[in-house]
C-alpha cells in the first residue's frame, strides 16, 4: 500500500517514512504544495498532510485531492484550534492529528480510516429512494440532479448506509465519522449535521423518509422504498 506524505520537516518525514515502511507501507514524500500537486494520483492508499507548508497551505492540497480522488486524507499538524479542525474536516479530511503524536496512535488512526473506506467499497453505485450514491466519485444525486454535500455530510450518509438500516447510536455515528475517540465532536455538532443532511436529501425535512430518528436510541437510514 502506498502513502503520500506531505511534510516539510525533514526529520519528521524521515522518521515517519521509516516507521510506516516497517508496517508494510511504501512512502512517497512531498516537501511542499507544488510537489504534492505534481505527485497527486489514485495510486495512493492514503495521504498524510501537514497543514503549514513552505509555499502554501495543506488545505489547498486537501481540496484539490478531494476534487479528483476518493482516497483517505489525514492532517498532521501542530494547530489544534477548533476552527482549523472543522475547516480541515469540511474540506474532506478523514482525521486530524496534532503534533507531537505517537507513531502507535498514528498507525491506529490510519487503520481505522482504511477500515471505513473499505466499508464504502461494497458497491460502486447505490440507489435508495430517489438518491444515487456513487462511491467511486464521492457524489450524490437526488432525482438525477447532483446535490452539494460537504465531506462530513457525505461521510454521515455513508455511515448510515453502510449499516443496512440498523439503528446507530449517536456515539457509534461519531466514531465512524471522526476518529475512534470522538475527538473535536459534540452531540450538538452531530445534531447540526443531521439537520443539514436532511435538508439536502429529504423531500420534506420536517417529515423525513430517509433518515429516521429512533427516540432514545439514535438514527437509521430507511433502505426500502415506501
Amino acid at each position: 500500500m502506498n502513502i503520500l506524505l506531505v511534510e516539510d520537516d525533514k526529520s519528521i518525514a524521515i522518521g515517519l517514512e521509516y516507521s510506516l515502511s516497517q508496517e508494510g507501507f511504501a512512502v512517497t514524500i512531498a516537501k511542499n504544495v507544488r510537489e504534492a500537486k505534481s505527485l497527486m494520483s489514485d495510486k495512493y492508499t492514503l495521504v498524510l498532510l501537514d497543514l503549514e507548508l513552505p509555499d502554501g497551505s495543506g488545505f489547498e492540497v486537501c481540496k484539490q485531492l478531494r476534487e479528483r480522488y476518493n482516497i483517505p486524507i489525514i492532517f498532521l499538524t501542530a494547530y489544534d484550534d477548533e476552527v482549523n479542525v472543522i475547516m480541515g474536516l469540511d474540506l474532506g479530511a478523514d482525521d486530524y492529528i496534532t503534533k507531537p503524536f505517537r507513531v502507535g496512535e498514528l498507525l491506529s488512526r490510519i487503520k481505522s480510516v482504511l477500515r471505513r473506506y473499505k466499508l464504502t467499497d461494497y458497491k460502486k453505485v447505490t440507489k435508495i429512494h430517489n438518491l444515487e450514491i456513487d462511491n467511486t466519485k464521492a457524489t450524490v444525486k437526488k432525482s438525477g440532479e447532483e446535490i452539494d454535500l460537504t465531506a462530513l455530510e457525505y461521510k454521515l450518509l455513508l455511515t448510515l448506509l453502510n449499516h443496512n438500516g440498523q439503528i446507530l447510536s449517536r456515539n457509534q455515528i461519531l466514531d465512524h465519522i471522526w476518529d475512534e475517540s470522538g475527538n473535536y465532536v459534540t452531540d450538538n455538532t452531530l445534531t447540526v449535521y443531521i439537520k443539514r443532511l436532511r435538508e439536502k436529501i429529504e423531500d420534506n425535512p420536517q417529515e423525513p423518509k430517509l433518515i429516521h430518528t429512533v427516540r432514545g436510541l439514535g438514527y437509521k437510514l430507511e433502505l426500502e422504498n415506501e
